[in-house]
């Protein structure tokens, strides 16, 4: 049996920009660019988050919340670009101007899709939960359905 190479960071500098990779598990993942309704549904969700969460308005505030960043994981070596993204701003104070961010965020939402949802459901649940990540959220929409779990006690 032959040993299998493990994806690098440096393997995510050869994925053309018009596909998102990532390092799932050791194993680098390409895919297309979302769909207009995975877009679409995404970006419903952050601007419906951005003025109550994000700048405090008619909200509690308090978060950073970003669409599309990319999470590298460094115990794991697993890095995630996850569709919108929430860090408490106790956590993480001020947003730091970088390609990429090192601090597990406390909220995660995967839009899913036929392309991404073995992806989404399976390894990379396992990585967010490993890491610590408290909520992960999944939004369908073309079921135009709505999943939570909340991380607790590992799980």
């Amino acid at each position: 049996m032959g040993t299998r190479t493990l994806a690098t960071y440096a393997d995510l500098e050869d994925v053309p920009p018009t596909k998102v990779g990532e390092i799932i598990e050791g194993e680098l993942v390409v895919s297309p660019r979302p769909a207009s309704r995975h877009t679409r549904a995404a970006s419903k969700l952050g601007a419906f988050l951005d003025g109550p969460f994000d700048q405090g308005v008619d909200g509690p505030g308090g978060w950073f919340i970003l669409k599309e960043p990319e999470l590298r994981f460094l115990k794991s070596g697993d890095a995630l670009v996850p569709n919108i993204t929430a860090w408490r701003r106790e956590r993480m104070p001020y947003m730091p101007n970088v390609p990429y961010f090192s601090l597990v965020p406390d909220w995660v939402c995967e839009v899913v899709s036929d392309v991404t949802l073995a992806w989404d459901r399976s390894p990379k649940m396992r990585v967010y939960a490993r890491a610590g990540v408290e909520w992960l959220w999944f939004i369908d929409p073309l079921a135009e359905g709505l999943e939570l779990h909340r991380l607790q006690d590992g799980q």
